[in-house]
């Protein structure tokens, strides 16, 4: 597929699109040998509640964004090295359904689909990239990730010394190396988590104390642990670990629209299989409600809608 693509006109001119809609809030993407895989939007897990984010899989980069106006403008470029990526599905449960985390040394956190469908059909891609880059390479997948914070309204109290309630002046903190949600007295530390930063990062006591007994390269590995010990629920609702700020450019209103599917370009055995376009236009939609609830405007999908009879819990965009 990506061979078929890597020099054609269509490539091109769909990779100068994405461009073209980030401006100078991003960087160029056009490279030798660099092709756009697809493109969707997806509801990603942010500190304090979710949002649509618009994705780009290229066969070396995924890439996503603020969307400020729908197929036309996005802000806030991130890009992820696949090199560094790791997925892991998430089962569904009575809020949230058809999310799995997507994982790099830097940054993690939880995107949802708005179908079973669409999440198999990302993560197929996304692995599949992974795969022939790595093969390519001859580099190994890479085994320690930044942890996945939990969300700020999951913890009403302090995480850690299980007393401290959270207020306007009693801020939340997360720690850095497991992502648990707690107070500035379970926190005053900070430790050096190479993968993550060149600068000491916040850590809560539990990890500053398991840290510093422990070698350096095992900090990543020893996250995991931690995170138990301290009742972090990755498995569950957790958040991001990249510490994006909210705007009111990510509000999405309430709507019973439809939303497009995602486009995979150069791929006929998927449901939604490409044409010659340049910004996805996709020639079918399908609605939101099966997965977080009902589609937001413009096409994309709304932010996920909790069931009211679950617990309400949040994140970190």
């Amino acid at each position: 597929m990506v061979d078929r693509l890597v020099n054609s006109e269509a490539n091109t001119r769909r990779i100068a699109s994405v461009e073209n809609c980030f401006g100078s809030s991003g960087v160029p993407l056009a490279m030798q040998g660099r092709v756009l895989v697809g493109e969707g939007v997806l509801t990603k897990m942010c500190r304090k509640r979710p949002k649509s984010r618009q994705f780009f899989l290229f066969n070396d980069i995924l890439v996503y964004g603020n969307i400020v106006i729908g197929k036309k403008k996005y802000n806030k470029q991130h890009i992820m090295p696949l090199e560094e990526v790791s997925l892991e599905s998430i089962a569904d449960n009575q809020q949230y359904r058809n999310g799995w985390y997507i994982r790099t040394t830097t940054k993690s956190f939880v995107v949802y689909a708005a179908t079973s469908t669409e999440k198999q059909e990302w993560m197929a891609h996304i692995n599949k990239c992974v795969e022939d880059l790595l093969r390519k390479s001859g580099k190994k997948p890479v085994e320690n990730h930044a942890a996945v914070w939990v969300p700020d309204t999951e913890a009403s109290v302090c995480m850690h010394c299980k007393k401290t309630q959270f207020t306007f002046i009693q801020r939340r903190h997360h720690c850095r190396n497991c992502g648990a949600v707690v107070c500035a007295g379970c926190s005053a530390k900070k430790f050096l988590l190479p993968q993550q930063s060149t600068k000491p990062l916040r850590v809560c006591d539990a990890c500053y104390d398991r840290l510093k007994h422990v070698p350096s390269s095992s900090s990543g590995e020893d996250s995991a642990a931690v995170a138990a010990a301290t009742g972090n629920k990755l498995n569950t609702t957790a958040g991001d670990s990249s510490n994006d700020e909210d705007s009111d450019e990510d509000i999405v209103s309430p709507g019973g629209e439809s939303h497009d599917e995602p486009r995979f370009y150069g791929d006929n055995s998927v449901l939604s299989s490409a044409d010659d376009s340049t910004i996805a236009t996709p020639s079918s939609t399908i609605t939101a409600t099966s997965a977080l609830g009902h589609s937001g405007v413009g096409g994309e999908p709304a932010q996920a809608t909790p069931n009211p009879a679950a617990p309400i819990v949040g994140s970190h965009c």
